[in-house]
């Protein structure tokens, strides 16, 4: 039988410092960076660490802060409705990841209006870009039922290059923010100009932020 005390420390949960950076324990998979044998890590969120994805210190030398600003997008649950199926979008949590265009471009089109359109798209077509949001920003449901999220398998965190951390099966240890968001995957801001500290809020992408 297993010490619960074991148990606890291997079970992953990400804490953000305030004014500092992510500490991370427990075991996961560590994607986009060697991480072998490490089940505490400090990952850097101030965009300015020397040794990204990893925090040098460089928060205390910028003056970095933590604390919350204005949002990009409006918290609210935004719903787009097919015969069968509705998609929801919450503006605020999306990290512009773009993975719904990518994968199903004839159904999520930002450049129209509406830009999601559930009956051109298979159930399967929905559904794989669903699971593949990363930021939980898009859940979908059957009419008359809840909506719901669609989760990779993890634990994992993973390094996207000049952007966030895209976080699956990992605890935070931080108030929810967002309707309807998922406790189970998430985004989390490693520019360190995100309005939705410390989830992204796809300012990385507008403000042309490089991680080398």
């Amino acid at each position: 039988m297993s010490d619960s005390n074991d148990d606890a420390a291997k079970t992953p949960e990400i804490e953000p410092v305030e004014n500092g950076p992510l500490r991370v324990k427990g075991e996961l998979n560590l994607v986009g960076a060697d991480a072998e044998g490490k089940n505490v890590m400090f990952l850097c969120r101030c965009g300015n660490s020397k040794n990204k994805p990893f925090c040098d210190g460089s928060h205390k030398k910028t003056g970095f802060s933590s604390e919350r600003g204005k949002p990009a997008g409006r918290d609210r649950l935004v719903p787009f409705e097919g015969e069968e199926i509705v998609v929801y979008f919450n503006p605020m949590l999306c990290a512009h990841a773009a993975e719904c265009n990518r994968i199903a471009a004839h159904v999520f089109d930002a450049k129209k209006r509406p830009w999601i359109e559930p009956d051109k798209g298979t159930r399967e077509e929905i559904e794989a870009v669903i699971a593949g949001c990363p930021s939980g920003a898009l859940t979908m449901a059957a009419k008359g039922e809840d909506p719901t999220h669609l989760v990779p398998d993890g634990p994992r965190v993973t390094v996207e290059k000049n952007g966030p951390y895209w976080v699956a099966d990992v605890e935070l240890k931080s108030p929810k923010q967002g309707e309807g968001m998922s406790e189970r995957k998430y985004v989390l801001c490693r520019c360190g100009r995100s309005g939705n500290k410390p989830f992204c809020d796809g300012t990385h992408r507008d403000i042309g932020w490089v991680a080398e």
